[in-house]
């Protein structure tokens, strides 16, 4: 079973480049580290992309394994997932399949609890089988009206992240479409970059757990640079709370 979240899941770096900002984790021992401060921040739950030795994304066993064991290291009871985004194997299927099966030989504690599978992207089936093959709870990524249909048809998943992408996107309509279709699993709602900080206070006005952190933006609320996740951390949870407390 998928830990469940109350209020936030921070996302430690995304597919940004090294350099994009100072705290930008990369490597095992920075994530590690990042994961930490947000947790003592009050995250519940990591999200991660790990990296290859040139810090470029990666699918491959050995590089999720260092990565996760990273985190787990210094944040031993926290939940830690990892994205399968498909430009990783830029846009190649069969490669992103054969690199997630390869985690099977990776060891318990290398093995990430749970990842993320966007619903557009070709293969979404095949991949959320294998994970569950392999053990690790699927969060499916559903970004418009569309992939809710088709999630419908694909079956439940532990955790659905309705991620608002770009304008126009009603997050409302979609969490309501997934509910006349009776999709399960628990929602989480966020958004990335101008529409970060909207969405995380409508997570707290509807009462959903959403995510922060240098993956979804650089900028607290004010528009101004953040320090690190841990920061963004802070910032998201007195956004949340105010916006729950007047709901």
């Amino acid at each position: 079973m998928m830990s469940p979240i109350a209020r936030l899941k921070v996302a430690l770096n995304g597919s940004r480049p090294a350099g994009a900002h100072p705290a930008l984790p990369c490597t095992p021992d920075e994530l590690g580290a990042a994961a930490q401060g947000a947790v003592a921040a009050g995250a519940e739950a990591v999200h991660l992309h790990a990296r290859g030795e040139d810090t470029r994304e990666s699918l491959e066993a050995q590089d999720i394994g260092a990565a996760v064991a990273a985190v787990r290291r210094t944040c031993p009871a926290t939940p830690v997932g990892v994205s399968t985004g498909l430009w990783i194997t830029g846009k190649d299927v069969t490669k992103r399949q054969e690199a997630v099966a390869g985690w099977a030989g990776l060891t318990r504690y290398q093995r990430p609890d749970f990842a993320s599978v966007n619903v557009s992207e070709p293969g979404f089936t095949e991949l959320a089988a294998t994970l569950q093959e392999l053990g690790i709870a699927v969060e499916a990524g559903v970004w418009t009206l569309d992939d809710a249909d088709a999630l419908s048809i694909a079956g439940g998943v532990p955790r659905v992240l309705v991620e608002i992408m770009r304008a126009g996107d009603d997050p409302e309509a979609i969490l309501r479409r997934l509910d006349e279709f009776g999709v399960v699993g628990e929602r989480l709602l966020h958004g990335e970059g101008e529409h970060c900080w909207d969405l995380v206070a409508l997570a707290g006005r509807l009462g959903l757990p959403t995510r922060i952190g240098l993956e979804d933006t650089l900028t607290g609320p004010d528009g101004e640079p953040v320090a690190d996740n841990a920061e963004l951390v802070r910032l998201a949870l007195s956004v949340w709370s105010s916006a729950r407390s007047v709901a």
